[in-house]
């Protein structure tokens, strides 16, 4: 039985995709069977592995809308060792689509069931805002891994999605938590950063990973080449640290 977590965070530009796209490839290197859902109409986390956003025949949207579902819609990423149900353009009007069908902010959560015994962690990069979109993925989840920047506004977005994550644990997926705070970005040479990331330590203990990304330009450069930065640069920096937290996620699922 998979274990489903949403790769959230309603501040952009904190490292979601890249995040998601990397734990992926990690936990792949760590013989896990991953599947990585792209929520985004941007299709980031689609291009990032590799695979055209532009060419797919089928996506996730017409996942959502029923059209077909997910074993023939994913794909398989090239150099990552896991599949991916992939995003475009059209995404985006499925916003509009979802509101007039039953179970509106159910349709992914019902559609994973039918692969769920296939993979042992699916991943789902949502959009950096709370739509209906957001929602599919919290309503599908066990759990909600938060990658954040140490910086004071993210401290103030993350108040947010904090508040975000308690009404749908109430309201709409009683199984949802917080699975764990994720540093990334990092850069142990500001003294900001070192003192926010005291303040996670304190105020959310072991909620917050072991593992801290680092501010690495390998990490920025792979996506240009559709590659995940584990497998671009498997020595760099960030690879490491992404191929290490692939290691704690697995660690911590166990005890869940």
């Amino acid at each position: 039985m998979a274990k489903v977590f949403c790769i959230a965070n309603q501040k952009g530009g904190v490292g979601k995709t890249t995040t998601a796209v990397n734990l992926a490839a990690g936990l792949a290197v760590h013989g896990q069977r991953v599947l990585l859902v792209d929520l985004d109409p941007q299709g980031n986390a689609t291009m990032g592995s590799g695979i055209d956003k532009r060419s797919i025949a089928s996506s996730v949207y017409q996942v959502l809308i029923g059209d077909v579902d997910i074993a023939g819609a994913r794909a398989r990423a090239p150099r990552g060792g896991y599949d991916v149900l992939g995003a475009n353009r059209e995404l985006a009007g499925a916003e509009v689509e979802l509101v007039d069908l039953p179970q509106r902010e159910a349709r992914l959560r019902d559609a994973l069931r039918v692969v769920e015994t296939e993979y042992d962690f699916v991943l789902i990069d949502c959009p950096p805002s709370l739509s209906l979109l957001t929602l599919n993925g919290l309503c599908s989840a066990h759990g909600v891994v938060i990658p954040m920047q140490c910086e004071y506004f993210a401290l103030e977005g993350l108040t947010d999605l904090v508040n975000t994550i308690k009404r749908v644990h109430a309201n709409l997926n009683p199984a949802l938590k917080i699975i764990g705070l994720l540093r990334v970005m990092f850069d142990p040479r500001i003294t900001l950063q070192q003192q926010v990331s005291e303040q996670l330590e304190s105020h959310f203990g072991d909620k917050v990973f072991r593992t801290v990304i680092p501010r690495n330009v390998r990490l920025a450069e792979a996506p240009s080449y559709g590659t995940p930065g584990v497998v671009y640069d498997r020595t760099s920096r960030g690879a490491t640290a992404y191929v290490e937290f692939g290691a704690e996620m697995v660690e911590r699922v166990k005890t869940l």
